[in-house]
């Protein structure tokens, strides 16, 4: 098992002045950090990935596409941009040195027609993740799609829904992303959200019912945990947590406030998840 944290908690765009960061979470004792690919340049990212090499950290990263580039819009110019922007994904992944590309990348984030999925947009959507996956496999890169509730998608808000996609892709790097912020929002049972997604899960976000520090809210830890035990899970537990620190970010996903001390959230999230492991037989 991997523990990682999620830099978004700072900045969608990491840069050199955040490099104090990313040692502090090495001293912390993280195997890596996930990055939300802000910055168009590879050049950029390759600079950050041999930041991430000096510390010994690895790294897996997050992605959306914007609306020009819908992969379920009915229109065929900007389904072929959202491949275009998967692949640029995939390289940014890849010269960072990360191993797991996730986010929720089916659909253009916060983009709705008032319904829900279609049969042409499920259909749409995946041809360009089984082109994105191929291509991907040339970099030894995982995908992992990204369930999100239905106040930020209409594509994927359960686990059902995606393991239908990773079907309908069918491509042994293709799996999606189990948030545990979003189950609590959408489904049922916490273990058969989890157990269900066995063959599918690639990446697991660790995140509070309000994105604060894990272990301070409502949602069903034990559940969580003893449920990715059963599964046999041993990829990454990425720490998701948001602050109001980039000003665009915080305003794109609604965070108008601190949740709780940044210390608190990387800090008492690590030994939070650590101890949970423990408590759960890891």
């Amino acid at each position: 098992m991997k523990i990682g944290f999620n830099m978004l908690l700072w900045s969608a765009n990491i840069r050199e002045e955040h490099f104090p960061l990313l040692a502090e979470m090495k001293k912390v004792g993280y195997d890596g950090v996930e990055f939300f690919l802000g910055d168009p340049d590879i050049a950029h990212h390759k600079k950050v990935g041999a930041e991430l090499k000096r510390l010994g950290l690895e790294c897996t990263t997050v992605t959306c596409p914007p609306p020009e580039a819908n992969p379920v819009s009915p229109d065929a110019a900007a389904r072929a941009k959202g491949l275009d922007h998967m692949k640029w994904a995939i390289d940014a992944t890849a010269a960072l040195g990360g191993e797991v590309l996730g986010g929720p990348f089916h659909s253009a984030y916060k983009v709705f027609t008032g319904k829900g999925p279609t049969n042409d947009e499920r259909k749409w959507c995946a041809d360009v993740m089984r082109e994105a996956a191929i291509y991907a496999q040339g970099a030894k890169i995982t995908l992992a799609t990204e369930v999100i509730n239905r106040f930020e998608c209409y594509m994927l808000n359960t686990g059902a829904q995606a393991q239908q996609l990773c079907k309908m892709v069918d491509q042994p790097n293709f799996g999606y992303l189990y948030d545990t912020h979003h189950c609590n929002i959408e489904e049922k049972n916490v273990r058969a959200a989890i157990t269900s997604g066995k063959d599918y899960i690639k990446l697991i976000h660790i995140s509070e019912c309000d994105r604060g520090a894990p272990g301070t809210g409502l949602v069903s830890w034990d559940e969580n945990f003893a449920a990715i035990k059963e599964i046999g899970y041993d990829g990454w537990l990425t720490i998701e947590a948001f602050s109001p620190d980039d000003p665009d970010f915080a305003a794109a996903i609604h965070v108008w406030r601190e949740y709780d001390p940044k210390e608190l959230i990387y800090g008492g999230g690590y030994k939070f998840i650590k101890n949970m492991l423990k408590k759960h037989g890891f």
